[in-house]
This record gives structure tokens, C-alpha cells and sequence, in this order.
């Protein structure tokens, strides 16, 4: 599975191609509460949403090479950070979309000032830059696919 490559000036575009009436291919999640959510992994990254693990310890192993793996992530996967009745946060998607920009310049800014932290994942523990990196490619390639974009 070739995942997308994290480059803001190609994920905008795709970002920028999603409406207010554009429909999923699976799941139950409006185009703007998946770039809200996008943005939210994004503050878990950059240590503004901190969240406690929610995985056995000695399954962490197992999420981190699924996470390094070339399987994609897997259709209509629910996690408890990611709650379907999350109310909208924006007016219109389009501020959805200026709210992922931002974080993700906060998520870069964040790892050039500190390249050796790590910030908690729930699910893959705690995540160096790489490995934040790569956890965005494969889940935002998720969602993109969602929505065709």
C-alpha cells in the first residue's frame, strides 16, 4: 500500500476538493467532522490533546508494527477519542480546513523545537516525530480514501 506523502502543499488540494454534501464511502462521519478529527490527531501529536493509553501494555509491541506494516487501516474502526456524536466545531468546512492547516504547522513547529519528545498515541503508545509521521500518512490516506479525495 503506498500511503500519502505528508506534504502540506498536496494535502490541501485534496482537503479544498470536500463540501459540506460530500459523502462518505463508508462510515458515518460528515466531510467536516473528518477533517475536525484530522486535525484533532493532530493535537494529540503535538501535545495539545493529552489522552491515556488504552492498549495493554504488552499489545503496544503488536500496534507498533501494525503501524509500521503496509496494511492500511481498517473501514469503520471506532476508537473512544474519536466519538461519533463530536459536535462540529465550525461554522463551515472551509474553517475546518484553516484549523488543520494551523496544526499541522503547530505539529511541525512542535517536533523542530523538541526532536527527541514523544507525545501519546492511545492506541500505539508513545510516538517519536517518525513514528507520528508515519501514524498521520497511514490515517489520513484512511480518510482520504473515505471520501475520494
Amino acid at each position: 500500500m503506498e500511503f500519502i506523502t505528508l506534504d502540506i502543499s498536496e494535502m490541501i488540494p485534496r482537503l479544498d476538493k470536500l463540501t459540506e454534501n460530500t459523502s462518505p464511502q463508508w462510515g458515518s462521519m460528515s466531510a467536516q467532522r473528518m477533517v475536525e478529527h484530522l486535525s484533532d490527531s493532530l493535537k494529540i501529536s503535538s501535545g495539545k490533546i493529552k489522552l491515556a493509553i488504552e492498549v495493554e501494555e504488552e499489545k503496544i509491541e503488536r500496534m507498533i508494527q501494525f503501524l509500521n506494516s503496509e496494511k492500511e487501516m481498517p473501514k469503520n474502526f471506532e476508537v473512544s477519542f474519536a466519538k461519533k456524536d463530536t459536535p462540529l466545531r465550525h461554522e463551515e468546512i472551509e474553517l475546518a480546513i484553516d484549523e488543520f492547516l494551523l496544526e499541522w504547522i503547530d505539529f511541525e513547529e512542535f517536533f523542530d523545537e523538541n526532536p527527541e519528545k514523544t507525545t501519546v498515541h492511545p492506541l500505539y503508545g508513545p510516538l517519536n516525530y517518525d513514528q507520528w509521521c508515519r501514524m498521520h500518512s497511514k490515517h489520513f490516506t484512511h480518510h482520504f480514501q473515505q471520501f475520494e479525495i
